[in-house]
């Protein structure tokens, strides 16, 4: 028997390091903690403050929603937070962890930002549609790029429901931004079909602008299509919708027969059957962004 090995009344062994004398106590009013237990139905209840936070799982940091939109990493979007570049509803956030939650408008120096991937969609729209992102108005544009991406993509500019031919969808504000632009704009070639001959002097007088109620309409360019009756004609012009085109012709007493937008920009229907769509190329978004 070791040194350390006590023994109880009976000379047994008493445990192996246990001392003589001392009894285990496993009593439930014990103030071992080691050994306290308790019986099923009495474990202690943890205490919630009241105040403590509810996580929302929609919610996103704002840095991490910065860098998402692609302008910059996370590191450099805590940057321009702290600068004050960034702002949520309107209100400049330099508050580092905060939280964006769903709706919420988030700018970055002024223009909006949006944590999705950005898209580019060219769609070669056939008759019946209606450019709109509205529901309930029948057929729209939006049911043809329905599964070209699962980023929101919204419409450059309208086409009649009757009109035909190419429109760009983007979630990209800054692309956007250069369509609407009232200065600049992108241009679209627009090939269009009159009821009758198109007179020369009615040409030149939409080439050199007029105001129609007061207001300028001026073109880009207009001319009779090569090969082509005078009923045809080319039109180019930078406004996003095609009401305008349709005023015009009817101020000079012609009805528009067929409207088809050919090109926008240095985008062509190539290889873009009616009714079906494509992703822009990094070549041809690079070109659109130089513009």
């Amino acid at each position: 028997m070791s040194r350390q090995q006590g023994t109880n009344k009976k000379g047994k062994p008493s445990g192996r390091g246990q001392q003589s004398g001392v009894k285990k106590n496993a009593s439930r009013g014990t103030s071992n903690s080691k050994t306290k237990s308790f019986a099923r139905g009495n474990a202690p209840v943890k205490k919630t403050s009241s105040n403590q936070k509810v996580s929302n799982s929609d919610e996103i940091r704002l840095n991490k929603y910065v860098a998402n939109s692609g302008m910059c990493s996370r590191r450099e979007a805590d940057v321009h937070i702290a600068t004050g570049l960034v702002t949520v509803n309107g209100v400049v956030v330099t508050e580092m962890g905060y939280k964006v939650k769903p709706g919420d408008e988030v700018r970055y120096d002024g223009s909006r930002i949006n944590p999705e991937k950005k898209a580019y969609v060219l769609l070669n729209k056939p008759k019946g549609f209606a450019t709109t992102t509205s529901e309930g108005k029948g057929r729209t544009v939006m049911d043809l790029v329905a599964n070209a991406t699962s980023s929101r993509i919204k419409p450059i500019g309208r086409l009649g429901r009757n009109s035909k031919g190419l429109i760009l969808f983007t979630n990209d504000e800054a692309i956007m931004n250069k369509f609407t632009n009232s200065k600049n704009g992108v241009p679209r070639l627009f090939h269009i079909e009159l009821s009758k001959n198109l007179k020369l002097e009615d040409l030149k007088k939409i080439q050199a602008g007029f105001k129609i109620e007061d207001k300028l309409v001026a073109v880009e360019e207009i001319s009779y299509i090569d090969g082509a009756s005078k009923k045809e004609i080319g039109l180019k012009i930078k406004n996003t919708g095609n009401t305008i085109i349709r005023t015009i012709f009817e101020h000079l007493n012609y009805d528009i027969v067929s409207l088809d937008c050919v090109a926008i920009a240095h985008l062509t229907k190539k290889d873009i059957p009616r009714g079906h769509w494509k992703h822009l190329t990094e070549q041809e978004l690079n070109s659109l962004k130089m513009l």
